[in-house]
């Protein structure tokens, strides 16, 4: 299982709706954040380890109406 995290940038007036669509239309959106600052969101996302991440931002994540930028973080490690 891969983890990453993709900082999105919104259209003005479109964070909520992206939120919404991620998390309803994409099964491995586990998570969605609104934050501060440059970006807009932080989505959490779960890949299988066969799944192309590079695939998987740009036809799942970047398509989604309202996107207009992202930022993709891939983790090597969780501590709890």
């Amino acid at each position: 299982m891969q983890t990453i995290f993709i900082w999105v940038k919104c259209q003005l007036g479109e964070s909520y709706d992206v939120a919404d669509a991620a998390i309803q239309e994409i099964e491995q959106v586990s998570e969605v954040h609104s934050v501060s600052g440059e970006w807009d969101l932080l989505m959490k996302c779960y890949l299988s380890d066969e799944q192309d991440i590079g695939h998987f931002v740009c036809e799942s994540i970047q398509r989604l109406p309202g996107i207009k930028d992202t930022f993709t973080t891939i983790t090597f490690k969780a501590f709890s």
